[in-house]
């Protein structure tokens, strides 16, 4: 019974609103910094960064992808903010959305926060999760034609590589 205690994390004040609100979400346990974490699914990601943007978090710090490990779930991430008047210390909000490792797909937020822009195509890219209405999904770091996801973590890297137009 003590064990199931720990396990619960208590709501932090955006997880509140967002429940108040009627949005279906997770608390998870805030980072070392404090900052609130929510766990949401790939399904409810757009209603949930629709209803964070008119609460306030008008800026898209960080988008990025995480690999859990090998037959593990991969982790689209994003860091919002308040950009505002309480410049010392703006209010945060960290969003993660756990993906199956064999179909990556979730909405792309470019829409909402124009700065996902690069940031998705780079998660594409390195770990292969598809970013649905992303306006140029492609590589951005890879050759058009390379083949795997090179950040996840069952990446076998080729034994050479073509140095053809590195010049």
């Amino acid at each position: 019974m003590a064990d199931e205690e720990a396990k619960i994390v208590p709501a932090g004040q955006i997880s509140q609103w967002l429940t108040e609100n009627g949005f279906d979400h997770e608390s998870l346990q805030a980072d070392v910094n404090g900052i609130e974490i929510i766990k949401v699914s790939a399904d409810f990601l757009l209603p949930t960064a629709t209803a964070l943007y008119a609460y306030g978090f008008n800026c898209l710090q960080f988008q990025g992808g995480i690999d859990l490990g090998p037959g593990q779930e991969l982790v689209s991430v994003y860091h919002l903010i308040k950009v505002g008047d309480n410049v010392d210390k703006p209010e945060e909000v960290r969003v993660k959305v756990f993906l199956p490792r064999d179909n990556p797909v979730i909405p792309s937020v470019y829409w909402i926060w124009r700065t996902a822009d690069w940031q998705e195509r780079e998660s594409y890219d390195m770990y292969g999760i598809v970013y649905e209405g992303h306006p140029n999904l492609k590589r951005i770091l890879m050759p058009e034609d390379w083949v795997g996801w090179p950040l996840r973590k069952d990446y076998i890297s080729p034994d050479f590589y073509e140095l053809q137009d590195a010049y």
